[in-house]
């Protein structure tokens, strides 16, 4: 059955509307009416968090984990009707929502088992030396604690894994603070139709409602609100680098300043070494056309730079790449803004002095279609902008004098999500020179191989410095995650009765 958005917000389980209306710019299909959000309904939303939480910050962590698992359940229920509008709203094809809602449902039941288990607890002892010299030890016991509501802002790449239900949301509920949702207006029907499956799911626990709102559309001052709710005590953040700075700027701006966990994108560049480049450089070509016109190039972690010695085979790679990235047709970007952005990224790396444009195509309206440029690495070195993000299937070769202006490309990077070494063993030795410089500037480095896809595992890290994102220490996939949520807290001398129950 088609699902037919009411469009109200969902606030501590009720669906609040508004006179004041906003139409969303589905991809294909029916458009639908919004209601739009305000100050004064975030404020709601953050009260009913707050006062949820002196339960949800409470419960068991089997009563947590019996919460994702019935919001997965009642998310897969939905599975047709989620797939239906996603793919009208978002122009994404059925199988990549499909297969997104799978990661979304793998994510909330990998932090069920992992609260389960009790390790994120981190549960430390020292037990009292009343006869210690010079002075006796008192009996120290500590453990992670939630620290209150937290906000999370929907990313407009990921409908379902970044989103209403996603990453981090899974994650703080995971830890057992409340939610807060401000929903993207690219896929406001999807982000309803989830929210609705999370409130269903909190009703069938007997959980207070407030441990969930979404609130949909609105301008800027929305989002500024939420982030500066006294009630919020973090910020999850997927999306631009301007966007994700100002809401960083504002948390920090607080009389009580509070972390922002911002994953704001990444050129992810890919070193490839000689010996691979002359052995393999064909293969690593066409994969990497594969790989950087996947989804229409909107992922934070899509490949955009190649970096290479200047020769030959350089100049072999850079041909196949562009008879492969030909191939590829024109793709729906997820908005109209979207695409605008891309075409006005692509004019500012053609207008770069040094470019040499490879590849030109056409794109227009809501479409993408890959571009390929080079550089001499002089050139890349004498201007930083060449390494800001183009959010789509936009390549850059940068040509390398010679093994030391690799080194000199690899340290003038900013902070990134992702390096790749593509190498053979008699590369060796240069991969070992460059992996302390690469390990510095990104949270995940590859080998031989693509970093599109980001596993949801306890060892994943999708972080790295600024701008990759705005805290390095900590990661927004993977059940690392939880830590965001969390805080250290020590009980000196605490009856055994009073303690935590995980502490007891």
């Amino acid at each position: 059955m088609t699902y037919q958005p009411h469009g109200d917000h969902l606030i501590a389980g009720q669906r609040i509307g508004t006179e004041a209306r906003w139409t969303s710019s589905p991809a294909h299909g029916p458009v639908h009416a919004f209601s739009t959000g305000s100050p004064a309904l975030v404020a709601q939303a953050c009260a009913a968090a707050e006062a949820a939480f002196w339960s949800f910050g409470y419960t068991a962590r089997a009563e947590r984990a019996a919460l994702l698992n019935a919001i997965a359940d009642a998310i897969e229920a939905r599975g047709a009707q989620i797939t239906e509008i996603g793919t009208q709203e978002s122009g994404l094809p059925a199988a990549r929502l499909e297969g997104e809602r799978g990661r979304t449902t793998g994510q909330l039941r990998l932090f069920a088992e992992h609260i389960l288990k009790g390790d994120y607890l981190d549960r430390r002892h020292d037990p009292a030396q009343p006869d210690r010299q010079p002075a006796p030890r008192p009996d120290m016991r500590m453990i992670q604690r939630p620290i209150g509501p937290v906000a999370v802002f929907g990313a407009s790449n990921f409908p379902l894994a970044f989103s209403v239900a996603g990453g981090d949301t899974a994650a703080a509920l995971a830890a057992g603070c409340p939610v807060v949702v401000k929903g993207h207006s690219a896929h406001p029907g999807t982000g309803e139709i989830v929210a609705e499956a999370i409130a269903e799911a909190i009703a069938s626990q007997g959980m207070d409602p407030g441990v969930f709102s979404l609130v949909q559309g609105g301008k800027r001052d929305v989002g500024e609100a939420l982030v500066q709710d006294p009630r919020i005590r973090a910020v999850g953040f997927t999306g631009s680098l301007g966007g994700g700075r100002a809401l960083f700027d504002l948390c920090a701006a607080r009389p009580d300043p509070i972390p922002f966990f911002g994953e704001l994108g990444s050129v992810n560049p890919m070193f490839l070494l000689p010996h691979a480049l002359a052995n393999r450089g064909a293969t690593i070509a066409q994969n990497w056309a594969g790989s950087l016109t996947m989804g229409a190039g909107q992922f934070c972690t899509n490949p955009g730079i190649a970096v290479l010695i200047d020769g030959a085979d350089a100049t072999d790679f850079i041909a196949t790449a562009s008879a492969a990235l030909a191939k590829v047709g024109p793709q729906v970007m997820l908005t109209d803004g979207i695409a605008d952005a891309y075409r006005q990224g692509r004019d500012r790396v053609r207008a770069g002095t040094g470019v040499t444009e490879v590849l030109t195509s056409a794109c227009d309206l809501r479409t993408a279609t890959p571009y390929l440029f080079e550089v001499s690495g002089d050139a890349w070195l004498e201007n930083h902008a060449l390494g800001e993000e183009v959010f789509g299937p936009l390549g850059l070769v940068v040509r390398a004098r010679d093994a030391e202006q690799v080194a000199q490309i690899a340290r003038s990077l900013q902070g990134q999500l992702t390096c790749t070494l593509h190498l053979d063993p008699e590369d060796s030795g240069f991969a070992r020179r460059l992996l302390p410089i690469l390990e510095r500037k990104a949270g995940r480095v590859l080998a031989n191989g693509f970093p599109t896809g980001v596993e949801v595992a306890d060892s994943m890290v999708h972080g790295g410095p600024y701008p990759a994102s705005t805290n390095f220490g900590h990661t927004s996939v993977g059940t690392l995650s939880i830590r965001r949520f969390l805080r250290p807290v020590c009980y000196q001398n605490m009856p055994t009765d009073l303690l935590p129950v995980d502490l007891g």
